[in-house]
């Protein structure tokens, strides 16, 4: 069977294409794409068949992902049901939503779905597969999600209440917290670290945290909160001297940035001695060495900010921003109660305020 116009539901974008229903996998082939999404019987565990904004969803779970398809039409059911039967040997369950515009209930959870049940019927699904990351608080449960470049509009965060438990009780915050990790697709430390750097001085979230550098993320570990910071959200890198010319400030640009409870930091700020030597041993192999460019080499050697520069320059696969060859390091300045100081830099791209630009660069303030 093979029907047109369907949309696929996946992190906020609905992409447009065909479905194939064959006897051993489903297909889907989105529009000016060649690539093509399949679906193996195999995995199959159940499926699910609702009303949604565009016609019927048909909704696929395996044990580790849920797959939402829009654009049916109500008589399509017999045929999707006789299907699903025959080629999955699971029948096509019929969900009635909840539509009352609830906003507590019940969690339950069923495979890769979180579901929130209001009058028995799910008012909110969260698929827990596009979870990033997951934290607690006082009677709160925050989820933040994986954004997808392709949706106009994105869910970055969400919080959930959940109500406090009598002594002797199952601690609920807990275990919503420990079922979700189970089922979310969050960055994992598998193997051992590129490089690792201890009690680095953090301005920007404030504290010192063990760093260390993975393939495709950078952790950062402290005394209350951790991070991790995937290389491809750093958007700028900037290494700025102190005025006092014994401290080196290295700056991360994030987009989006990252959280603590209701703060957000789109910059992080180290602070490194500038007399600080530090020799390190990368784990990686030569042919991984080979692959960025002649930029690391397996012994480095040098002042920490140094090193630090080069192992994440390298890294995240973007130049660095310095001052140049402006003479004054920085400027003091003050925010309300705050006191700053604000750098000129040199960049090698346009930028949106430019004071002097020149043909090859611009020279842009930043506040650090």
């Amino acid at each position: 069977m093979d029907f047109s116009g369907i949309v696929r539901v996946y992190r906020g974008a609905l992409v447009p294409g065909r479905i194939k229903l064959q006897p051993d996998f489903v297909a889907f082939k989105a529009s000016g794409s060649d690539g093509v999404l399949r679906v193996e019987k195999n995995t199959v565990t159940s499926a699910q068949w609702s009303r949604a904004s565009r016609g019927y969803m048909l909704k696929l779970l395996t044990a580790t992902n849920v797959y939402k398809f829009c654009g049916f039409q109500e008589s399509d059911r017999t045929k999707l049901t006789e299907y699903v039967l025959k080629c999955f040997g699971v029948h096509l369950e019929e969900v009635e939503l909840c539509v009352r515009g609830m906003n507590w209930g019940e969690v339950e959870f069923q495979g890769p779905l979180l579901r929130f049940m209001a009058d028995k019927r799910p008012s909110l699904e969260i698929t827990l597969n596009d979870v990033s990351n997951v934290t607690t608080g006082k009677n709160e449960v925050m989820l933040q999600f994986h954004q997808n470049d392709s949706a106009p509009v994105s869910l970055m965060e969400m919080r959930l209440h959940v109500p406090s438990v009598a002594d002797g009780e199952e601690d609920t915050l807990q275990a919503i917290k420990d079922k979700i990790l189970a089922k979310a697709d969050i960055m994992e430390a598998t193997g051992d670290a590129i490089a690792s750097f201890g009690e680095v001085h953090c301005l920007t979230p404030r504290g010192r945290y063990t760093i260390k550098a993975y393939p495709t993320f950078l952790e950062m570990h402290g005394k209350t909160f951790d991070y991790k910071i995937p290389y491809k959200t750093v958007l700028q890198l900037i290494l700025l001297p102190h005025n006092d010319q014994r401290n080196m400030f290295f700056v991360l640009g994030l987009d989006p940035p990252i959280r603590q409870g209701q703060t957000m930091y789109p910059f992080i700020i180290l602070s490194f001695l500038s007399d600080e030597e530090v020799d390190i041993t990368l784990t990686l192999t030569e042919e991984d060495i080979a692959s960025y460019d002649g930029k690391l080499t397996k012994e480095m050697s040098g002042p920490i900010y140094e090193v630090f520069s080069r192992l994440t320059r390298a890294l995240v696969g973007k130049k660095i921003a310095v001052p140049g060859k402006f003479k004054r390091c920085g400027y003091l300045a003050s925010i309300l109660s705050h006191s700053h100081f604000i750098s000129a830099i040199r960049v090698y791209r346009q930028c949106p305020a430019v004071i002097n630009p020149t043909p090859d660069s611009c020279t842009r303030w930043i506040r650090a």
